[in-house]
């Protein structure tokens, strides 16, 4: 197994899942900085190793007057400037061959490929590239299996930092559904895998052009990717997600990630002392 090994990255050494998360995208320096804090305070305390998740751009939007960031250099600063001063790794989207340079350039730590994207071949070789861990989201339309593919791209260009994430297969036209099986069959190629909790239960293209969600079952989903074998866990919050600017729908309220989290610590030891005794 690949294991995770970021600037900044905190491992505890107690064989905890590690956590991916904060809000869709960077709203604004201030908001931005709190729930970065709020987030290592918590997993610090709980001893999840932690990396900072937020889009300093949102390019994949349905409605062309979405929200998509505060602007490209504003948006990498205010991670750099996140990074540097709570000593925290940070995880940003990338869209092109030139954003794997320029997020590289400001310290992201792992540059995370779209699901739509994770197909595109000159993308994934410039993420590789820059030496940074890439991290690519199975994309809606593909097999597990098929997933092998594109993390040997990246492999291929003698960056063997990948991790591969779940988030959900199209079922129709507006709705998501997680195939358990998906985890423990990407954990064959060698890889860390993730499942990405809050993007599985989106409910896409909705008629008003903003995707919906289900944010009442993040608790479920957390557990059974746990259950079945998940190294990490993707979670996006807000302090307020009505108000949020992005995916709203399906983001965690951040109040509710602690309580969560402590759940999902004491299900991971229980996991851990069934395996540890074959059981």
């Amino acid at each position: 197994m690949n294991k995770l090994v970021l600037d900044n990255f905190k491992d505890y050494g107690n064989g905890m899942f590690f956590l991916l998360a904060g809000p869709c995208v960077i709203e604004g320096e201030e908001i931005t900085y709190d729930i970065a804090k709020t987030l290592k305070e918590i997993t610090s305390s709980l001893q999840i190793p932690f990396v900072f998740k937020a889009s300093y751009k949102k390019a994949n939007r349905s409605k062309i007057t979405s929200f998509t960031g505060v602007g490209d250099k504003e948006g990498l600063e205010i991670l750099k400037s996140i990074k540097e001063e709570l000593k925290v790794p940070i995880v940003t989207d990338i869209h092109t061959i030139q954003e794997a340079e320029l997020a590289a350039s400001y310290g992201v730590d792992i540059l995370q490929i779209p699901a739509f994207l994770c197909r595109q071949t000159e993308l994934l070789m410039a993420a590789a590239k820059t030496g940074k861990w890439v991290n690519i989201k199975k994309g809606q339309f593909l097999s597990p299996d098929s997933m092998k593919f594109a993390a040997q791209k990246v492999a291929d260009c003698g960056n063997a930092k990948v991790i591969l994430t779940e988030r959900g297969a199209q079922f129709g036209y507006h709705d998501l559904v997680v195939d358990v099986r998906s985890i423990p069959k990407m954990k064959r190629f060698g890889y860390p895998v993730v499942l990405d909790v809050t993007h599985s239960l989106q409910v896409p293209n909705q008629d008003s052009g903003v995707t919906g969600g289900e944010p009442e079952l993040i608790p479920q989903m957390a557990k059974a990717g746990l259950a079945v074998g998940a190294d990490g866990l993707f979670m996006e919050t807000h302090p307020n997600p009505a108000q949020a600017k992005s995916d709203g729908a399906n983001m965690l309220q951040l109040s509710l990630m602690e309580p969560l989290l402590k759940q999902l610590v004491k299900l991971r030891k229980t996991l851990n002392e069934i395996d540890n005794n074959n059981l």
